[in-house]
């Protein structure tokens, strides 16, 4: 136990060695080595946890040794993670039994784990660019988007071969029905907030989507589902109080999965053919199972584009047309 001690203890002054120790903790400014005092590192265990933990106290990030190494070296791939992380302590290869510690392969770039530790590693939206962005394109309905954080540095790469660089991220959550988190989705945004990043493609997902999605509010036996993030908060600005899902694309949101209580789905309808198939077999999936599937469909080409040309209270008209009438009482009334 002592020399595991000692290791985390070495190891924390060779990658972050801006830093110096402070009673049981070692404190440097971030995780990626720059001056200060904002992060703290457990050197030795506690009631909290084991030694090795840490976290920043400035930004909200934690996480554990395989971060500092990964954050300060700039790496991407777990394997090379791991590489560093062995070559450092002199361990036995990945498929060595004796490190229970280590990650083990499954959590590759792009798996369900490095999802997890990605919104593990995120802060929330409020006060961040994700804010900005979204204000920027008219969505003001905040409240209720836990689903929703900021990356200030997420690893972005053009291509395999690409150079890597960090740019500032809104990060959504994919859960299932019961809650549990399955992926991850990235939007790269500019520095300033006002826009997505100029990189070729500023959105990707991660984990496992299908059936899944970004939740907002719990549904009940009323529900709406969409594809794309500002979209669905597009309608929820309307509609506040209507539990509401974004599958991420047109696949995806032919393939939701239904909570089992749901009665009513509405269907958030993009005007082009991909959208027009989603819809298509969302509504023949719905109604095989015994739910009312209604289309809600935008002026537009989607509902993001309606509420920033016509303005919430002209929107908020629109769409009343096309809800059932108890749910234009409950839904719209309440959140005029």
């Amino acid at each position: 136990m002592i020399a595991r001690h000692a290791a985390s203890d070495l190891a924390h002054r060779h990658y972050l060695s801006n830093g110096r120790r402070q009673g049981t903790y070692w404190t440097v400014g971030d995780v990626r080595n720059a001056p200060g005092r904002s992060m703290f590192v457990r050197l030795q265990p506690s009631p909290k946890g084991p030694p090795g933990k840490w976290t920043d106290a400035a930004t909200g990030e934690h996480g554990d040794l395989l971060d500092v190494i990964r954050e300060s070296l700039g790496l991407v791939n777990f394997r090379d993670v791991a590489d560093e992380a062995r070559a450092f302590l002199a361990m036995p290869d990945v498929e060595s039994e004796q490190r229970p510690t280590m990650k083990p392969p499954s959590a590759r770039t792009g798996s369900p784990e490095a999802a997890r530790r990605l919104v593990a590693m995120s802060k929330p939206i409020i006060g961040t660019l994700v804010e900005t962005y979204l204000r920027g394109r008219g969505i003001t309905t905040l409240h209720g988007t836990a689903a929703l954080q900021f990356h200030p540095h997420c690893y972005y790469r053009p291509d395999d071969h690409g150079p890597t660089t960090t740019l500032p991220a809104m990060i959504a959550a994919v859960t299932d029905l019961d809650g549990h988190l399955t992926g991850a989705h990235r939007t790269w945004l500019a520095s300033d907030g006002t826009g997505k990043a100029r990189v070729n493609t500023p959105r990707r997902a991660m984990g496992d989507l299908l059936g899944h999605a970004v939740r907002f509010g719990v549904p009940g036996s009323v529900m709406a589902a969409g594809e794309g993030i500002e979209t669905t908060l597009s309608l929820r600005c309307a509609m506040p109080d209507m539990a509401m899902a974004a599958a991420l694309s047109a696949s995806h949101l032919a393939a939701i999965l239904f909570p089992p209580n749901l009665r009513r789905l509405y269907v958030i309808r993009d005007r082009d053919p991909a959208g027009d198939g989603a819809r298509d077999c969302l509504l023949e999936r719905a109604t095989d199972a015994g739910i009312e599937a209604i289309v809600l469909s935008p002026a537009m080409d989607d509902f993001n584009e309606d509420l920033r040309h016509f303005g919430l209270g002209a929107f908020r008209a629109s769409i009343a047309d096309q809800l059932m009438r108890k749910d234009c009482i409950r839904y719209l009334t309440e959140a005029a």
